[in-house]
C-alpha cells in the first residue's frame, strides 16, 4: 500500500485540488485538511489530483494537507446492516447522532457496522473442505433473516480451522490452510458490480400486491422500473408501497436527495409498519441510505453505489432484494453540479456527457442471477427509481435515459393526482417490456386467460380516450348504446380496479387471485351487458342493476373467493332484467 502526501492547491465547492499525489489511483480514498475529511480522487494529472469531497468544505485552505489511503471507497458488508440507517457513504446516522448532536461534525466517520457487538456464527463447513468464492461457510442469525456468511470473491483453499461461538466481525472465524483469515465482514468497492456465475432470463413476476403494477404493468424479479412524475403525483409513496409489499427477503431503500421532511417520515414510519408477511417490523428487513438535500452534493452521488453494493451482497446470499432509489434526478443533478466544478463540456441542459453512460451502469448491476458458490443459489435485484422530472416534462435528460434501459415504465400523470385516483399512472404512457417473457407464469400462477383480460381491459381504456374526444365535441347523447357501455366499463376499470388505496387496511394490498377475479368480473359484466344490449335492453337499465353498485365495493372484500362470487350475481341480476323485459 503507497501513501502519499500533498497539499491544496484550489478549491471549488465539494471538488478540491491538490498538488504531490504522485502514485495514487483513480477512486482513492484521501483525507482532506487538518478536519480530515473524507474524498475520493476522480481525476489524476501527472502529481495533481482532483477530489470530490463527501463532506463540507466550508473552511478549508489552499495549503492545508492531504493524505492518500491507498484504498477505494469500501462499504462495509456483514451482520448489523439490517435495520441500519446510513448516510450516502454508509455513516450510520444514530452514531453520527451520539458522536456530534444534531449537526454532524467535519471529519467523523464511524464504522459502517457495529465491530464491538458480538454475533453468534454456526459453521456450515468442516475441517479439511476445499472452499471457493461465494461458498457458504456459516449462518448467523439477524433478525428473522439467515445471514449467510460466504467467502470473499477471489479467495479459496482448504479449511485449516473454523470457529464456533460469539465473534464481532471482525474476528476470525475461518482460516484456509494458505493462512488466509476471513471473517464476518467484507469490505467491496461501492462502485465495482459484485461478481455472479450468470444471469438468467426475467421470467418470475414481482409481485408488489398493486393491480396497476401486477396486472397491467408488471415488473419481474432482477427487472428495472422507473417511476416518473411532476410534484405531488405520488412517487414517494409509490415507492413506499412497494418497499413494504414487494415479494423480496430485502428492501434497500436511497433517499437520495430528497426533502428532509420527507425522510424524516420514512425513518419514522419504517420502524413503526408491520411486516404483512411475517408480522414483524418492516424495518428487520430493511437497509435506509438517507442522503437529504441539504447534505453535501458528493456523497449524494455517491448514495446510490452504498444502496446497490449493499443490495448485491444480499442478493449473493440467494435473497431477492428491491432497491427503492428516490429520486435519480437529484443523483443526476449531483453529477451535474459536480462535473460544472470540474469544467467539463456540458452536454443535453447542463449534464455531463456521460449521464447516460453512468445511468446504464447503475440499472445494469440489477438482474436475476445464479451466484458463486457450491449450492448454485438463485438471488436478485429490482431497481425501481423514481425520477423527478422538472414541470413534469418527460423529455427531459434524466427521464429520457433512463427509458432507453428500465424495462417497465410507470408514468404518473399530474391530471390523475389532481382528481385523486392514486396511484396515479397513466395507463396510455406507461408499458412494460416484461409482458412476453411473463406471459408463461401468469398463465402457471394466475390463470391462462390472464393474457387476454389485460388486452381487453386496455383495449377499453385505449378506445375510452377516443370516444371521450367525440364526447368533448358532440355530447354524449350523440354516442351510441353501444359506445356509451364501452365508456361505463372503462370507467368501472378505472374507478373499481385500477383505483387504489395505500392506506385502506383491506385495499392496500391486492393478492393476485382477487387482483383476476376482479378483472374477470367487471368484463364478464360487459360481455353479459353487449348480449343484453342486443336483445333491446337499454344502457339505463342495466347501468342500475344492483350487481353494479357491489362491483364497485370489490376492492373491500378481504378475499378472491368472495370477488369471484360476483360472477353469478352478475348472470342473476341479468336474467331476471330480460324475464322483466
Amino acid at each position: 500500500m503507497i501513501v502519499t502526501t500533498g497539499n491544496i492547491s484550489r478549491i471549488s465547492g465539494p471538488v478540491v485540488t491538490a498538488e504531490g499525489l504522485r502514485g495514487s489511483m483513480m477512486y482513492e480514498v484521501v483525507r482532506v485538511g487538518t478536519d480530515a475529511l473524507f474524498g475520493e480522487i476522480i481525476r489524476l494529472d501527472k502529481d495533481e489530483a482532483v477530489i470530490q469531497v463527501y463532506e463540507d468544505t466550508s473552511g478549508l485552505m489552499v495549503g492545508e494537507k492531504v493524505e492518500s489511503t491507498g484504498t477505494q471507497f469500501s462499504v462495509a458488508l456483514g451482520p448489523g446492516l439490517l435495520s441500519s440507517i446510513y448516510d450516502g457513504i454508509q455513516r450510520p446516522l444514530p452514531t453520527l447522532f451520539k458522536m456530534s448532536g444534531d449537526f454532524i461534525s467535519r471529519g467523523v466517520f464511524p464504522p459502517g457496522l457495529d465491530l464491538s457487538r458480538k454475533w453468534s456464527f454456526t459453521p456450515a463447513v468442516s475441517v479439511g473442505d476445499t472452499v471457493k468464492e461465494g461458498d457458504l461457510i456459516g449462518f448467523v442469525p439477524e433478525f428473522h433473516i439467515e445471514h449467510r456468511i460466504m467467502v470473499p470473491p477471489s479467495v479459496s483453499g482448504k479449511i485449516k480451522e473454523i470457529y464456533e461461538g460469539d465473534f464481532s466481525v471482525t474476528d476470525p472465524i475461518c482460516t484456509l490452510d494458505d493462512g488466509t483469515c476471513i471473517a464476518m465482514m467484507q469490505l467491496w468497492p461501492a462502485r465495482k458490480p459484485r461478481p455472479y456465475q450468470k444471469k438468467m432470463d426475467p421470467d418470475t413476476l414481482l409481485i408488489t400486491g398493486q393491480r396497476i403494477f401486477d396486472c397491467m404493468f408488471p415488473v419481474a424479479k432482477g427487472g428495472t422500473a422507473m417511476i416518473p412524475g411532476g410534484f405531488g403525483t405520488g412517487k414517494t409513496v409509490a415507492e413506499q408501497t412497494l418497499a413494504k409489499w414487494s415479494d423480496t427477503q430485502i428492501v434497500v431503500y436511497i433517499g437520495c436527495g430528497e426533502r428532509g421532511n420527507e425522510m424524516t417520515d420514512v425513518l419514522y414510519e419504517f420502524p413503526e409498519l408491520i411486516d404483512p408477511r411475517t408480522g414483524l417490523p418492516l424495518i428487520e428487513r430493511t437497509v435506509l441510505i438517507a442522503n437529504t438535500s441539504n447534505m453535501p452534493v458528493a456523497a449524494r452521488e455517491a448514495s446510490i453505489y452504498t444502496g446497490i453494493t449493499i443490495a448485491e451482497y444480499y442478493r449473493d446470499m440467494g435473497y431477492d432484494v428491491a432497491l427503492m432509489a428516490d429520486s435519480t434526478s437529484r443523483w443526476g443533478e449531483a453529477l451535474r453540479e459536480i462535473s460544472g466544478r470540474l469544467e467539463e463540456m456540458p452536454g443535453e441542459e447542463g449534464y455531463p456527457a456521460y449521464l447516460a453512460t453512468r445511468l446504464a451502469a447503475f440499472y445494469e448491476r440489477a438482474g436475476r442471477v445464479v451466484c458463486y458458490g457450491d449450492d448454485e443459489r438463485i438471488g436478485s435485484i429490482t431497481i425501481i427509481g423514481a425520477v423527478s422530472p422538472p414541470g413534469g416534462d418527460f423529455s427531459e435528460p434524466i427521464t429520457q435515459n433512463t427509458l432507453r434501459v428500465a424495462g417497465t415504465f410507470w408514468a404518473l400523470d399530474t391530471a390523475l393526482a389532481y382528481r385523486r385516483h392514486f396511484p396515479s399512472v397513466n395507463w396510455i404512457k406507461s408499458y412494460s417490456l416484461y409482458l412476453e417473457s411473463l406471459e408463461d407464469w401468469y398463465g402457471k400462477e394466475v390463470a391462462e386467460d390472464w393474457k387476454d383480460l389485460r388486452e381487453e381491459a386496455i383495449y377499453l381504456l385505449q378506445k375510452e380516450v377516443e370516444l371521450q374526444e367525440i364526447v368533448q365535441l358532440v355530447g354524449p347523447d350523440a354516442l351510441p348504446d353501444s359506445e356509451k357501455l364501452i365508456l361505463e366499463i372503462s370507467r368501472m376499470i378505472r374507478e373499481d380496479f385500477l383505483q387504489q388505496s395505500a392506506f385502506h387496511e383491506i385495499d392496500s394490498f391486492c393478492s393476485l387471485d382477487k387482483q383476476y377475479w376482479m378483472l374477470k368480473v367487471i368484463l364478464s359484466f360487459h360481455e353479459i351487458a353487449k348480449r343484453a344490449m342486443n336483445r333491446g335492453i337499454g344502457i339505463d337499465s342495466i347501468m342500475q342493476l344492483p350487481v353494479k353498485r357491489s362491483i364497485g365495493r370489490m376492492k373491500e372484500l378481504r378475499n378472491a373467493e368472495m370477488v369471484k362470487g360476483h360472477i353469478d350475481t352478475i348472470a342473476s341480476d341479468f336474467t331476471s332484467l330480460m324475464e322483466e323485459d
